[in-house]
Parts: structure tokens; C-alpha cells; sequence
């Protein structure tokens, strides 16, 4: 089935702070005049927000956030101008060092049951939005997003090995709109439903980082 995808960006995705270059304004707004054109980055970008908004996931808030960054990211290279695109390239003043990513990774384990803002994590590690993403990776090896889904998914087979709350309010603790959204993707990812898992593995515990995070943090400067 065929469809049309509507995204809006605030303005507020393309302001200087977020690239650590000067953006005109002026510029910006043209995009707006712009007329169709082909972008393969800019449709695997509209594709997965697509997929997201198809079937919801734990974390789809914060892939929606980074999509968001990399959309103007990209409509500022393309449209605005090459000169300006290529200097976003993250710089080495802007990696997370130990600190900062370990006050990024506390954070997120403290909101594993509530809400996780990019932007947040962002300004908890003293980096713009666009840069911030690519330093967590760089740093951890995986995206803030999927990084935060491992841990969500840690944390909800430490609920259902627990035994002491619903399958409901799991799910809606580890912001899922509901229990069958949480069922589909908890299967994907395991292969077993949450009932089941629950059955097979109750009254184990399971909710540590991963060892290879563990293991880089004194490695990092």
C-alpha cells in the first residue's frame, strides 16, 4: 500500500547551535519554496520513521529525535549548502569522555520507567543535539537509542522474572502505549512472548548494563 508521509521540523532543529555553524535564517525558510527532488538518505530517513509510527517500539520517541536531527542535518547539506553540510562533521573536541558519558549512562538508568529525552541527554553531556548522537556512538557502540532499548529490555525481563507486577503495567512503565505493543516487540527481541518468558525464567534476576559497556568505561579518557 501507497501512501504520503508528512514530516515537520521546527525551526528549532535547524538553529546554528545545533550544527555548531552559522545558518541563515533566511536560507531556512526558503526550504519551504523548494521544489521535489530525489534524496536516497532523506527516504531511508522517512522510511523509518515510517516503520516507527507502523509498529511502536520501546524507544521510539528517542529514534524519532535522532531521525528528526539527521532530516534537517541532511535538508541543511543538500538545500542550504554543501560548504556548510561538510563542516558539521562532529569534532574531536566534541567525544564524550568518561564523565560525561557516565553521567549520560546514570541518566538513562535512572529513566529506564519513564521518560528519555535526546535532547536532554544531549545537554546533560555538554554537546549539540546533532553531535551528541554520533559521540554516544562512537563512544559506546551503538546508537542512544538502540543502546536504550538493550537496557529497556534488560529491565523488562527483570520485571517479569520478579513476578510482582502485571504485565500492563510493565508495559506501560517501559513506555509502551500498551500490553500488545510491548508483547510483539518483547517477542521479536526474545523469541518468547513476556507470559512465557516469565514462566521459564521467574524469580531470576537480570538488570546490569551490558558487560562490554562495563568493560569500555575505564578504558575511556
Amino acid at each position: 500500500m501507497t501512501g504520503i508521509l508528512h514530516i515537520y521540523l521546527p525551526l528549532s532543529h535547524f538553529s546554528s547551535g545545533n550544527f555548531d555553524i552559522n545558518i541563515d535564517l533566511a536560507a531556512v525558510h526558503g526550504l519551504s519554496y523548494e521544489s521535489a527532488f530525489e534524496d536516497p538518505l532523506l527516504a531511508e530517513i522517512g522510511c523509518a520513521i515510517a516503520s516507527e509510527l507502523q509498529t511502536e517500539t520501546s524507544t521510539g520517541s528517542l529514534l524519532i529525535e535522532g531521525l528528526a536531527s539527521s532530516l534537517a542535518a541532511r535538508l541543511v547539506q543538500k538545500c542550504i549548502g554543501t560548504s556548510a553540510g561538510q563542516s558539521m562533521a562532529p569534532r574531536a573536541s566534541g567525544a564524550l569522555d568518561r564523565r560525561r558519558l557516565q553521567r549520560v549512562l546514570d541518566y538513562i538508568e535512572t529513566n529506564l520507567e519513564g521518560d528519555l529525552s535526546l535532547d536532554l541527554m544531549a545537554s546533560i553531556a555538554c554537546l549539540s543535539r546533532y553531535h551528541f548522537a554520533r559521540a554516544f556512538k562512537q563512544a559506546v557502540g551503538q546508537s542512544p537509542h538502540r543502546y536504550v532499548s538493550a537496557r529497556r529490555l534488560d529491565r523488562a525481563k527483570a520485571l517479569l522474572m520478579q513476578g510482582d507486577r502485571s504485565l500492563v503495567d510493565v508495559a506501560l512503565a517501559l513506555s509502551f502505549s500498551d500490553q500488545a505493543s510491548f508483547t510483539r516487540a518483547f517477542r521479536q527481541a526474545t523469541g518468547r512472548a513476556p507470559g512465557q518468558y516469565r514462566r521459564e525464567f521467574g524469580s531470576r534476576q537480570h538488570d546490569s548494563p551490558p558487560a562490554a559497556i562495563r568493560q569500555a568505561l575505564p578504558m575511556l579518557a
